[in-house]
């Protein structure tokens, strides 16, 4: 019988770590130029996660009855290898913001102590969840190409903050591109993202869609992009010529689309749950035979990627993403010595007093 006293003797004291408070502006300017480093942080974590060297539970949505359109959604995760951290993304998505000129979405991300369990971080989480979203992207436009011609024309589906992040890290990643697509319901955001990729560089020619079947037609690459709430792309003869598509807001393709084409996902079970796209196809048809595989599976060499057939990448967002981008940036801010550490944030740490 192990002696639990001497257990305890023997392992290290252990000690309540400062907590401190890390801001949007010192998050950006952390992840700032570091696009290649974090789509290859993205894709080490996708390899932990496939090890099975994590813990990614379902996601929490709470709803509202008075904002239908509303959602807040509790993202808790543990990660092992390098970063071994534990935490939660608290991330709120209110589309009606955006008539008002308040961003749709906004997000916490706590940090959690490995061997404590202490929280020892909190920060601004948006910018966290675009880049780590961005990122996954990136990687999954380069993983599911590799097979067929690099993509030289590619259409945003959608024009938002998530858009022009993927964008970024397509260019951080060193992607190029002879024309740029743009496709949106309000004429604002296509004007405005039209003048982002004009400064940007690396677009090419740059058009404004007012007819998404043309878009989606005259792109090797497309991004959804959207805060489409049910599928609105019905027709799988729009995807004739066989792009690569990245589904990134996984409720824009109805299943007909979907069963026309090789479906690559970062995770089963949690991309098959709160009516996505993907888990209206497994609805439709009673199972999971649409399915490729993940992401990961591509990475390793278990899913190969066929050059002359439509690729729909349907990424749910995993929270260990989030906490792997999250740890970056704590450890970047603390060697930088800007940790905004809040004194005596835990009081009561006397068990008698």
């Amino acid at each position: 019988m192990t002696d639990v006293r001497a257990t305890a003797a023997q392992s290290p004291p252990r000690t309540v770590p400062p907590f401190a408070v890390i801001p949007g502006a010192r998050v950006q300017s952390a992840l700032q130029g570091r696009e290649k480093q974090i789509v290859e942080l993205v894709e080490a974590t996708y390899r932990l996660h496939g090890a099975g060297d994590s813990v990614n539970p379902p996601s929490y949505f709470l709803r509202f009855p008075d904002r239908p359109t509303a959602r807040i959604i509790a993202l808790p995760a543990s990660i092992g290898g390098q970063v071994r951290v534990d935490g939660l993304k608290w991330i709120s998505s209110f589309p009606d913001n955006v008539a008002s000129g308040v961003p749709r979405a906004s997000a916490v991300l706590i940090l959690n102590d490995h061997d404590t369990g202490y929280p020892f971080a909190c920060l601004e989480a948006s910018v966290i969840s675009a880049t780590r979203t961005a990122a996954s992207a990136a990687a999954a436009a380069d993983w599911l190409t590799r097979g067929r011609p690099r993509p030289a024309r590619v259409g945003f589906f959608g024009a938002g903050l998530i858009a022009r992040y993927i964008h970024t890290f397509l260019s951080g990643t060193g992607w190029s591109f002879d024309e740029t697509g743009v496709f949106d319901l309000s004429a604002d955001s296509r004007t405005g993202f039209r003048g982002y990729l004009e400064r940007s560089g690396g677009a090419g020619k740059v058009t404004l869609y007012d007819d998404p079947e043309q878009l989606i037609r005259a792109s090797d690459l497309v991004v959804f992009a959207t805060v489409a709430g049910q599928p609105h792309v019905t027709d799988p003869s729009w995807f004739d010529h066989h792009p690569v598509v990245l589904h990134v807001s996984l409720r824009d393709l109805a299943p007909e689309v979907l069963l026309d084409a090789v479906n690559v996902v970062d995770d089963v079970e949690h991309c098959l749950k709160a009516d996505t796209s993907p888990h209206l196809v497994e609805q439709l048809t009673g199972n999971r035979d649409f399915l490729s595989g993940t992401l990961d599976d591509v990475m390793s060499g278990r899913v190969p990627v066929p050059a002359d057939r439509t690729v729909v990448f349907s990424p749910f967002g995993l929270g260990v993403l989030d906490l792997a981008v999250g740890k970056l940036v704590y450890d970047e801010v603390a060697r930088a010595g800007d940790l905004h550490v809040v004194d005596d944030f835990f009081s009561e740490l006397r068990r008698y007093g």
